[in-house]
């Protein structure tokens, strides 16, 4: 870090204070022994999801928690596990390119849904997958019976 004062490189970091959105540091120049204040943020790489009608809207995180808080209501489904499956889908949304189609995001949540509850997945897969009559619940409990 470069001294404001007197351009020197080198500085000393006397305080360190965390915030929410970013990192307080005190800093002393070992030439001039002047102080100085810095601030550091976290650059967030911002992730979009591409709608099925083409427009793309900024990843968020809450959409997908709330979805699943949906499916599971009335179920015997811990906060904490719907909390896991959506940290693990939110994790690998941030390991992918930038972009990601909701449809993909769909199918992630199925799969991890099927696994831990039928009602809910089928509860899920009925606002996921539009589901338009009878027989479209009929195929998806044909599906979570074959497994």
């Amino acid at each position: 870090m470069e001294c404001p004062y007197c351009g020197h490189e080198e500085t000393k970091v006397t305080n360190k204070r965390d915030s929410d959105e970013s990192i307080r540091r005190r800093r002393e120049c070992l030439k001039c022994t002047k102080r100085f204040t810095t601030h550091e943020k976290i650059d967030s790489i911002e992730r979009y999801v591409i709608k099925k009608d083409g427009r793309r809207e900024p990843f968020n995180r809450n959409k997908i928690l709330l979805g699943i808080i949906k499916a599971c209501e009335k179920r015997e489904i811990s906060h904490d596990t719907i909390e896991q499956i959506v940290e693990d889908i939110e994790r690998k949304i941030l390991e992918t390119k930038k972009e990601i189609s909701t449809k993909k995001i769909g199918e992630m949540i199925m799969k991890k849904m099927k696994k831990i509850d039928n009602v809910a997945y089928i509860r899920f897969a009925s606002v996921y997958l539009d589901f338009e009559n009878v027989n479209d619940f009929k195929h998806a409990l044909k599906e979570v019976k074959k497994e």
